[in-house]
């Protein structure tokens, strides 16, 4: 390898580390952001949000790394033009392409490894991921009691303190009304008291209220029967203990098997079979339409194998031409006709809901198929755009490069975004929607690679500024009257 090859490589190497984590941990700081409601005050053990930053980061790689790799090629080659290193490199008789050699195959290992990761890393980390926010979102607040709030998280309690204190020998309530709904129907029952004491239980299963000065207050239906009397009771008590099951505020994890089958969580060889099995059975109710509707028609014969989406229609003309002149029976074969025209929707419109539903979970398969490589395809091109684009500005560092590749970023991410919605609603084909960012940026790329081969002063503002000078100075001679 010459020494410009690892001078180049060097000068890579470090900013796409670095700008790397720098977006992962900015796309992590906004999935915190996002799910703060749903994570904080719910008591999870700190390993747990470990366990679910972790995954989330996994799930951001397919962000990061063509941010990474766009941002990095201008920091690299704009530093190298900043110095002077490409004009050196360039009168050593060494062309930019052969200046990018080495970073292409860096870039197509990147690109390899990203394919790699999208189809077999990814797929776990997204069951992991989403499994584990599910029951995070899932799990009830530890926050137990809140002041002046019902709260209903306990089975067959709904619970208001009107105060709540800290003190030395646990948390005391003061204003506390309990509401207790016996999950078998028995009584209902109200209890009011002055004040009390919150803690849990040993094995840490039940919360346990100790209550003084109260009422507590019972309704019983009574025996059943005629006239059965309500009885109504009132009890006061100085002091009282109710425990109450802690059960459901733990955090129990749904089995990741529920989550297995989702477009998310398969490998490009589990999305094309479960693409062909949703096939099968849509190959198979095309096959059973015809036998539904074969004995709702009277005047046609269908033949035994259905033509290719065509249904014979029979023309109102020909229809009235065999009882012409006659009203009445003209009125009945319509009649009749209308009938049988709602018998076949009707049979045919839950199989129709049933068909299109078949096809957007098709597409969607197609659609994730095809982003397992449109990764690797966007590392590529926008390595294509962001090192000519450095060589062209000649500007480094985080000033100017940050900008150009946020705003290349955006363009490719709008693009994706909006082939992706509508490969999936069906406007579009699930290849041309997954990659119609990749066609619309690639022509770009030559572009730049063309005009930064050729020395061009594409991003030069001296020159425009001296175009419209001199344009505004020819427009304004020009509009001077004649001698």
């Amino acid at each position: 390898m010459k020494k410009v090859h690892l001078l180049i490589l060097k000068a890579f190497i470090r900013p796409f580390v670095v700008t790397f984590f720098i977006v992962m941990f900015v796309l992590l700081m906004l999935f915190l952001w996002k799910y703060i409601d749903d994570l904080i005050g719910k008591g999870f053990e700190w390993y747990t949000i470990l366990d679910l930053m972790m995954y989330a980061s996994a799930t951001n790689v397919a962000m990061a790394l063509p941010l990474s790799v766009l941002l990095s090629s201008i920091m690299t080659y704009g530093t190298l033009g900043e110095n002077y290193e490409l004009v050196a490199i360039k009168s050593a008789g060494i062309s930019l392409g052969r200046a990018l050699y080495p970073m292409i195959i860096v870039v197509v290992g990147l690109s390899i490894s990203a394919f790699i990761f999208s189809d077999y890393m990814l797929p776990v980390a997204n069951l992991k991921f989403y499994s584990l926010l599910y029951d995070a979102r899932k799990q009830k607040s530890a926050s137990l009691v809140k002041e002046g709030v019902f709260n209903n998280s306990f089975p067959g309690y709904s619970i208001r303190v009107t105060k709540k204190e800290q003190d030395a020998e646990g948390q005391l309530l003061r204003g506390i009304l309990i509401y207790e709904r016996p999950l078998n129907g028995g009584s209902n029952n109200v209890i009011f008291a002055q004040q009390g004491r919150m803690f849990r239980s040993r094995d840490n299963k039940f919360l346990i209220l100790k209550l003084k000065d109260g009422i507590r207050y019972i309704e019983d239906a009574g025996n059943s029967g005629y006239n059965a009397r309500q009885t109504f009771t009132r009890m006061r008590f100085t002091e009282t203990i109710t425990k109450m099951d802690l059960s459901g505020f733990g955090f129990n994890r749904t089995p990741e098997k529920d989550f297995s089958n989702s477009f998310l969580m398969l490998s490009s060889k589990q999305l094309i079979y479960s693409r062909d099995s949703v096939l099968k059975n849509v190959k198979r109710d095309e096959n059973e339409n015809i036998a539904l509707i074969k004995p709702y028609i009277k005047y046609l014969i269908i033949p035994h194998k259905p033509f290719p989406h065509i249904i014979p229609v029979i023309k109102k003309q020909g229809l009235l031409a065999t009882v012409e002149g006659n009203y009445d029976k003209q009125l009945a074969t319509l009649n009749n006709a209308i009938g049988e025209v709602r018998s076949i929707k009707d049979v045919v419109k839950p199989r129709i809901v049933t068909y299109n539903e078949n096809q957007s979970i098709i597409r969607r398969y197609l659609v994730e198929y095809q982003k397992k490589f449109t990764l690797s395809a966007a590392c590529l091109v926008l390595f294509l755009i962001g090192a000519p684009l450095g060589a062209i500005i000649r500007k480094g560092g985080l000033g100017l490069p940050v900008v150009i590749s946020v705003i290349f970023f955006l363009i490719y991410y709008i693009i994706a975004t909006i082939g992706e919605k509508s490969a999936k609603d069906g406007s579009v084909s699930p290849f041309f929607g997954t990659w119609i960012a990749i066609f619309v940026l690639t022509p770009i790329g030559l572009f730049l690679s063309y005009k930064s081969a050729n020395d061009s002063v594409l991003f030069d503002m001296e020159l425009y500024k001296r175009f419209f000078i001199s344009l505004f100075k020819k427009k304004t001679t020009d509009d001077l009257p004649p001698d």
